[in-house]
């Protein structure tokens, strides 16, 4: 079928971490997802996706939480239908936010560095469309992870896009979409 562009579907976002050592305030790390009009494509969300939120039309899904990192492989997993999502909205950004970063190491906020065995994997269906870890960014207390971009003609593309945020969780997910 020449002529006729696919595209991303549905997509999953992993995310997993190893726990805090014993007798130290547990790790507990967020998947965020947030949804921007194609009106305003880097202001602000339509849809923001977190623990204790949930997508109102179904269309992001966060299948496994944890507040640990206890367990084996990945400890978060969110699920995004991208072919489903409103026709409205051209761009999701997903990132990741240490929760209770004031945890942290001699007075300081938790961050990745903190943090051992960080990792996330992007896939669709049985495809890896990225795998990595949060060692670019080791003061950060909060990263954007992935972009997925709607074009004119419908389909859905990827882009890495691994940046840090030193700063309140509740900020990153309100800024998280901003340009860069």
């Amino acid at each position: 079928m020449s002529g006729v562009r696919k595209g991303l579907a549905k997509v999953e976002f992993a995310l997993r971490w190893d726990p805090s050592p014993t007798g130290t305030p547990a790790n507990d790390l967020d998947i965020v997802a947030a949804v921007f009009g194609a009106a305003d494509l880097h202001g602000t969300p339509v849809q923001l996706v977190h623990f204790g939120s949930r997508s109102p039309d179904g269309t992001i899904t966060l299948n496994r939480d944890s507040h640990t990192g206890q367990g084996f492989g990945f400890d978060e997993v969110m699920t995004i239908e991208l072919d489903r999502i409103a026709s409205g909205s051209s761009r999701v950004v997903v990132g990741v936010v240490i929760q209770n970063a004031e945890g942290g190491v001699e007075g300081r906020a938790k961050t990745f560095a903190d943090i051992d065995g960080t990792g996330f994997r992007i896939r669709e269906g049985h495809t890896d469309l990225a795998e990595g870890d949060f060692a670019v960014v080791p003061s950060a207390t909060a990263a954007t992870v992935a972009e997925f971009t709607r074009d004119a003609s419908g389909a859905w593309s990827f882009d890495l896009r691994l940046h840090g945020f030193e700063g309140d969780p509740e900020v990153f997910a309100r800024t998280m979409g901003a340009l860069r």
